[in-house]
């Protein structure tokens, strides 16, 4: 897979995390796996960030559908990384939403939200 690829579940916590998401942000899957998404989120968006993903957990929708969005995320050295990241829910069979899958690319620096 040519994208960075992350997985949380319903409460933001890792639960998948690609070969390439380690090589982008600098954490192993064994350091990211059971830890929150905070560890990517910049701290002065994680409230919005939280609001939008608590939203979507509930609503079952996300509020771009798919569309990528750019935005911004920290490396473990503490850089700053700029992504267009597309969000889409993961559900059960009976349509129960269990989290939410990330596909970022990495996106030159630039203006992020």
């Amino acid at each position: 897979m040519a994208d960075e690829l992350i997985f949380a579940d319903r409460k933001g916590v890792i639960r998948r995390w690609s070969a390439r998401a380690e090589a982008l942000f600098g954490y192993t899957e064994a350091e990211a796996l059971g830890r929150s998404l905070d560890l990517i989120i910049p701290e002065h968006l994680r409230a919005g960030h939280w609001r939008g993903y608590d939203a979507a957990i509930a609503s079952g929708r996300t509020r771009l559908g798919e569309k990528p969005m750019r935005t911004r995320a920290v490396h473990k050295d503490g850089g700053k990384v700029y992504l267009d990241m597309a969000f889409s829910l993961v559900k059960d069979e009976e349509g129960e939403v269990l989290g939410a899958l990330a596909l970022a690319a990495t996106a030159p620096s630039g203006p992020a939200s």
